[in-house]
């Protein structure tokens, strides 16, 4: 299940942290079983650390109040 940036923003910050967490563990979990030889879902690695990425750039984006527009802000291709 991949987290939708739109979703992440939505979430308030505790919820972040705590989903954030929840994907350490997760991952932690995967990666032993991967060394242990009994993963299913070997792509389920990649997934997890990208919502961990998408969360913590995010929760980055709020600490510096940057804010993603439609692309208004964006530069034309003038």
């Amino acid at each position: 299940m991949s987290l939708d940036p739109s979703e992440i923003r939505a979430m308030s910050r505790e919820d972040k942290v705590r989903t954030l967490q929840d994907l350490m563990v997760e991952l932690a979990k995967l990666r032993a079983q991967a060394s242990m030889g009994t993963l299913d879902k070997p792509h389920r690695i990649r997934i997890v650390r990208k919502n961990i990425a998408r969360i913590l750039t995010i929760l980055r984006e709020e600490e510096l109040n940057i804010k993603r527009g439609g692309g208004e802000d964006q530069k034309s291709g003038e």
